[in-house]
């Protein structure tokens, strides 16, 4: 007699059938187990639609867990109930959380500058540098392979991106000698991956570079709160700020709305460093000995 399957064994079938990156299908299946969990020892598919509202009320008040991770969990809780369950009742009337509008922390040019010149380690220096060059994400840093390297065109192919879409970004003339040194004290070969770990058939860690990028800020005694995902919040901020245009930048950072890169039109200096303030009317003023009350302008 056949074995009845799991819960979870079904769901990561299913999530794997319709390609959802690995990230998501762990990420999917840590917010179904801490809802069933919640709710044991009912079955999820005892459960009414207001006891997922009230769930996600739960999170929000009582966990106090962020908007954006309680709409990872709505999504995964949607994709369980719609896709595996096919009750689309269950969501019809229910609201998504309200993300907050967060604007990034961006570093200035000095700023960057401080950071990469506090990293001694050359393979962990042309990371930084590339990072910040191409506006990649630290898990498309680390995977980048040799053979992505288009030197001739000055391009770089992400393969396999969020949203598992390729596009192409940039790889700027200063970074191809110091990728050749790289290369030739590391004896990287010209197939496989750019930046390995510690054997040849894996890549560097995530969390590695992280590590060197945290040290290399406190090093650079810089106070912001940043992370290495900062280093591509502030390629698309001096890039809008040097006058590129946000559709090109949209694509170089491969966001699939317009609204997503809009976002950097809030912390870039282009437009707002033009508008002069009151104060400095004020303190025209001032010096010249004008009389604030009589003066007619």
């Amino acid at each position: 007699m056949k074995q009845k399957r799991g819960l979870f064994e079904v769901l990561t079938e299913e999530l794997r059938l319709r390609n959802y990156s690995p990230k998501t299908v762990k990420a999917y299946k840590s917010c179904i187990r801490s809802f069933v969990q919640h709710f044991s020892p009912r079955h999820p598919r005892e459960l009414q639609a207001e006891d997922i509202r009230r769930y996600l009320v739960h999170l929000l008040t009582e966990k106090r867990r962020p908007a954006g991770t309680v709409n990872q969990v709505y999504n995964a809780l949607k994709f369980l109930y719609q896709g595996l369950y096919e009750r689309e009742f269950m969501f019809s009337g229910l609201p998504r959380p309200l993300k907050e509008r967060k604007l990034p922390d961006v570093l200035n040019y000095s700023e960057v500058l401080r950071i990469l010149r506090s990293v001694v380690n050359l393979k962990h220096r042309v990371m930084l540098m590339l990072a910040y060059a191409s506006g990649l994400r630290v898990s498309e840093l680390v995977q980048l392979r040799t053979e992505d390297l288009d030197i001739e065109r000055g391009l770089i192919h992400i393969r396999g991106a969020k949203g598992r879409k390729d596009r192409y970004t940039i790889l700027p003339k200063p970074m191809l000698s110091l990728l050749h040194e790289y290369a030739t004290e590391y004896r990287v070969e010209t197939s496989g991956w750019l930046f390995p770990g510690w054997s040849p058939s894996r890549h560097l860690a995530v969390r590695s570079i992280q590590a060197v990028f945290e040290q290399a800020v406190k090093n650079a005694d810089i106070n912001k709160r940043v992370s290495m995902h900062t280093l591509r919040h502030s390629f698309a901020t001096h890039l809008l700020e040097s006058g590129t245009d946000l559709r090109y930048i949209q694509e170089l950072l491969g966001h699939q709305s317009s609204r997503t890169t809009e976002i950097y039109t809030h912390v870039s200096t282009r437009d707002i460093g033009k508008i002069k303030s009151p104060i400095e009317r004020l303190l025209d003023l001032e010096k010249k000995g004008s009389s604030l009350l009589t003066d007619k302008n």
